[in-house]
């Protein structure tokens, strides 16, 4: 029995989410359903996606991180190595607050806490210390030194799109989806900077109809 039909990658939810970011590391954070703030200011995460290492390496391929080659070797190598795959995912997650953190921050023009910084630096130092310069008949290029195949790999990847975007990109650009239990974030593109929904079909749509029906209800008065 092949790995791959066996773990059913594509029928996984992580293998269906909207990539509607507009960066690696976007598409990384809004690996959930919607976040919602408590009363007391707690956040909780509602319809998490990456529920074990194999959902990780679904959203991986979804988002054309890695070839079908590529895939099956990770599938393989976290059978083989189940605890250090759940180890991963949990750094994962941990990941992902941690940037979820530094992009509101930027969002509410606010400084980013130190703990999420030195998270995603502990990962950027991991994921360059894995690189190395190789000449080819065109020149010299970045190439992942041995192993090839790591478990962490995804992380990497996720980390060197959230270097790029915060010392290259145009952070002005960046927007929190503004439908209720969302809180999706993404790069506006758009000429005029108007985008306002992660989705304008999902949440945007949603918002329209809300607003229809406040302005179509009985007020109660004769």
């Amino acid at each position: 029995m092949k790995t791959k039909s066996y773990l059913k990658l594509k029928e996984r939810p992580a293998a269906t989410v909207n990539l509607i970011g507009g960066r690696l590391c976007l598409d990384f954070i809004n690996t959930i359903g919607a976040r919602r703030t408590k009363p007391s200011g707690e956040m909780y995460i509602r319809d998490e996606k990456l529920n074990d290492y194999f959902d990780l390496i679904a959203w991986a391929e979804h988002a054309g991180v890695f070839n079908g080659g590529e895939v099956r070797a990770l599938e393989k190598l976290a059978l083989v190595r189940p605890r250090q795959a759940r180890d991963t995912l949990r750094a994962a997650l941990r990941l992902r607050e941690a940037l979820y953190g530094i992009f509101k921050s930027i969002l509410l023009k606010r400084r980013p806490e130190p703990e999420n910084i030195d998270v995603l630096n502990d990962w950027l130092r991991a994921a360059r210390s894995a690189l190395e310069i190789r000449s080819h008949r065109f020149g010299f290029r970045w190439q992942w030194g041995k192993p090839k195949i790591s478990l962490e790999r995804i992380l990497w990847l996720v980390c060197e799109s959230a270097g790029q975007l915060l010392t290259e990109g145009d952070l002005s650009r960046l927007r929190q989806c503004g439908g209720d239990d969302c809180g999706w974030i993404f790069e506006d593109r758009t000429r005029n900077r108007s985008r306002h929904w992660c989705d304008t079909r999902d949440c945007g749509n949603r918002d329209r109809v809300r607003r229809f029906r406040r302005k179509h209800e009985p007020t109660g008065e004769l």
